[in-house]
């Protein structure tokens, strides 16, 4: 199987570059072994951890401005968690502003990529956990934030990811999500509801880190 061809971006968060190498675009696929297509990871799903969506660039852009602290300094007493990371720009931007982030996903090659990435920022090790959302034995923990972008990409993903976060949420806690629109966030904030949280959602905004076509919404919870 032929090796897959890359790209190397920088963004800039709010003034702050973030490189990333990723895949050339959503036509590559290698999966030596069968590592994803034993966790059910099919060959048109299998590129999609492997480039920046929009709404990953937004939550970058949300965690640039998050007050978590002041930038460029330790960000102390919130523990964060990225939930089915892909290429984890938040992640990486967390890190450049000293955050306590731990990220997750389920995909054979997040890891790796992730561990690049951090290299090529010249930033810390991230500690990175690949799981699924049915797993109890993760030893995760638990988390005062967690954020994600668009991860509500199936109906099942609503029950699944709920039960993800009610396992890894402290009782004060914030969720904050980039949802591109998909239909799924009404039932999932319905949900989230009922574990106790409260829900507020806003568009990102156009025309700073956003585009005029973006139909998603920022959600956020807070317990």
């Amino acid at each position: 199987m032929s090796a897959v061809r890359i790209r190397y971006h920088t963004y800039d968060i709010g003034g702050i570059d973030i490189h990333v190498r990723s895949l050339k675009d959503r036509q590559q696929f290698s999966d030596n072994g069968g590592r994803a297509e034993a966790l059910g990871i099919s060959s048109a799903q299998w590129p999609l951890f492997g480039v920046v969506w929009e709404s990953s660039e937004i939550l970058a852009h949300e965690m640039r401005e998050y007050d978590i602290g002041s930038p460029l300094v330790v960000v102390e007493g919130k523990r964060i968690l990225e939930v089915g990371c892909g290429l984890a720009l938040a992640s990486l931007l967390l890190n450049h502003r000293n955050a306590d982030i731990t990220a997750t996903d389920m995909h054979p090659e997040a890891g790796n990529y992730l561990a690049e990435n951090v290299g090529l920022n010249d930033g810390q090790p991230i500690p990175f956990i690949r799981t699924g959302w049915t797993d109890i034995l993760d030893a995760l923990g638990k988390f005062d934030v967690i954020i994600a972008s668009d991860v509500l990409y199936e109906r099942e993903h609503v029950e699944l990811l709920c039960g993800f976060i009610k396992r890894h949420s402290k009782p004060a806690c914030e969720i904050i999500m980039v949802d591109p629109g998909r239909g799924h966030h009404a039932p999932f904030s319905k949900k989230m509801i009922a574990l106790g949280f409260t829900h507020q959602q806003r568009k990102p905004v156009h025309g700073k880190y956003a585009h005029e076509k973006f139909k998603g919404q920022v959600l956020t919870y807070r317990r």
